[in-house]
């Protein structure tokens, strides 16, 4: 008996071992971005089988009223809101209200070369549409409420880059298209149609559409540094709109990881061609499919997208074979997540091939 007793006493002091050298080891990365303890900070989490390993927040949430961050703060994600913008078009699509292979003509008539761009193109960057964030008029209505037929004309007459499918070219414009269409298909607005059934659908009650006059309850506040720490530039959210204008948590995020892996949204016929990697007119195959880029760490495939908008800086990467998730977010645009979630996905990777 007491050799047994003895035995597990053992194997438990070295699971808790393993557990702290990893927290020692994700800490270590994160800290090197996050140097700055009474300055912006970020929120970082990370999750094995569904299940939080790791979460945890550093520096500031409110640099005015010296707030310390919090891991339940509520951060603006950037272009991490195409995932959701591709979900919504995909469960359309199995509702029978549109097809990717579509025109956007078919719904948007007076769109240029509309009969030759499909949703897929749109989808996937491969339109050759302007990205409209490129563009040196943006400035011009960066603070301008508009309406998504306003933003689409403000940006649908511009020479395109390239004929659609011909080359894959990372686009805003394409998602604030799709945008669009899922108001015109769905009879709601983006913000209600996201809200309704995903957010609501899955539980995320600290997600919703980005707004700097809503009271959000814990609400990171965003940040520049170009010299000394300044509050955000103030842009209207309906410019980012469905390329970029949500708020989330990083457990709200797990939620939605978790519901794609199990496809709760859309069926997992559906979730595989979001995942795939598609090819250009040419054959050749490029590393996006619908909502987020497909690569590799250390040799396993995984899942990923970032978000960069004003104030803010966002990475989530997703390891299928391992089902290992990481996801973490900045409230200063001068600190960026995305090395620092790639290099913890790496250690924890590692962590379960040695196991």
């Amino acid at each position: 008996m007491r050799l047994v007793l003895t035995f597990l006493i053992v194997v438990f002091s070295l699971q808790v071992t393993c557990s702290q050298t990893l927290e020692t080891q994700i800490d270590s990365v994160i800290t090197t971005v996050f140097k700055d303890k009474n300055g912006p900070g970020g929120v970082f989490l990370v999750a094995k089988d569904g299940n939080p390993l790791y979460i945890k927040a550093f520096g500031v949430a409110n640099l005015e009223l010296n707030v310390p961050m919090k891991p339940n703060n509520v951060f603006q994600i950037g272009s991490m809101t195409k995932q959701f913008t591709a979900v919504a078009i995909m469960m359309l699509e199995e509702q029978g209200k549109l097809n990717v292979s579509d025109a956007i003509s078919k719904y948007i008539p007076d769109y240029p070369n509309g009969s030759n761009i499909s949703i897929h193109h749109l989808l996937t960057h491969t339109s050759g549409i302007k990205d409209f964030t490129k563009m040196k008029s943006i400035m011009t209505i960066a603070k301008k409420d508009l309406t998504p037929k306003e933003l689409v004309d403000f940006f649908k007459d511009e020479p395109v880059d390239f004929e659609p499918g011909e080359q894959f070219s990372y686009n805003n414009s394409g998602y604030v298209v799709l945008g669009y269409i899922i108001e015109l298909v769905s009879g709601s607005t983006y913000e209600d149609f996201i809200e309704t059934n995903i957010f609501e659908k899955l539980g995320m009650a600290d997600s919703r559409y980005a707004s700097d006059r809503d009271i959000v309850k814990h609400r990171a506040y965003g940040y520049h540094n170009r010299g000394e720490y300044t509050n955000k530039m103030y842009v209207s959210l309906s410019i980012p709109y469905a390329s970029g204008s949500l708020m989330s948590t990083v457990e709200d995020m797990l939620k939605w990881q978790e519901a794609i892996n199990n496809s709760v949204l859309v069926s997992q016929g559906t979730i595989n061609r979001m995942f795939t990697k598609y090819t250009l007119n040419n054959g050749t195959p490029f590393t996006y499919g619908y909502g987020w880029h497909l690569k590799d760490i250390d040799g396993e495939p995984s899942r990923e997208h970032g978000g960069s908008i004003f104030g803010f800086k966002s990475m989530g990467v997703y390891v299928p074979g391992l089902d290992i998730y990481v996801i973490g977010f900045s409230n200063c645009d001068c600190n960026s997540p995305t090395k620092a979630t790639r290099d913890i996905a790496s250690i924890v990777i590692n962590a379960n091939l040695k196991n």
